[in-house]
C-alpha cells in the first residue's frame, strides 16, 4: 500500500477508498432497524463566537465587535437578539455561509469600506469556523441578516 500512495498521490488513493465504500454500501439492501432520519446528525451544545473587523481580514484589522451566541438549550449569549439569530441559524443548519436575506429593499452604497466577520464554535456538536469579508456593513447585514447585528 505504501508504494501505491507514493505513485498515486495520498488524495487519490483515499478518494478511491471512499467511492468503493460508497458503492459497496449504496448496493446493500436496507434493513428493518435502520435508523430514523435525522438520527445521524450530531447533538450537543451550539456555541459561536461572532466577530466583525474592519478590513480585509482579522489578522489585519482591528476588532470593531464582538458577541457570543448559544442557541440550545434556550437562547442566549451576549448576542443583543439571540433568539432571531438562533432561528436564522436553525434555518440554514448551521452552515453561516448558507445565510442569505432577502431584503430586497435594501440599497447600499458602492463605498469599498471592507468588513469582515467570523464564526468560530460549534454547532450541533461539530465544528464551525466561517470567515468572509463583504465590501461594507451595509452589505454585510444585507447577507446576513440578525446573526452579525450586534
Amino acid at each position: 500500500m505504501r508504494y501505491a500512495t507514493k505513485g498515486l498521490g495520498l488524495g487519490a488513493v483515499l478518494t478511491a477508498a471512499c467511492l468503493a465504500g460508497s458503492a459497496a454500501t449504496a448496493t446493500a439492501a436496507p434493513t428493518a432497524s435502520a435508523a430514523p432520519a435525522g438520527a445521524d446528525r450530531p447533538s450537543g451544545p451550539s456555541v459561536l463566537v461572532l466577530t466583525v473587523t474592519g478590513g480585509e481580514g482579522p489578522a489585519t484589522a482591528p476588532e470593531r465587535r464582538s458577541a457570543v451566541l448559544t442557541c440550545p438549550p434556550g437562547p442566549g449569549g451576549t448576542h443583543p437578539a439571540p433568539e432571531r439569530a438562533c432561528a436564522a441559524l436553525r434555518s440554514v443548519d448551521g452552515e453561516v455561509g448558507a445565510l442569505v436575506e432577502t431584503d430586497t429593499d435594501r440599497v447600499c452604497p458602492m463605498i469599498w469600506d471592507p468588513v469582515t466577520i467570523t464564526a468560530k464554535g460549534t454547532w450541533e456538536g461539530r465544528a464551525v469556523s466561517y470567515e468572509r469579508t463583504f465590501a461594507n456593513s451595509c452589505v454585510m447585514e444585507g447577507a446576513t441578516g440578525p446573526v452579525f447585528s450586534f
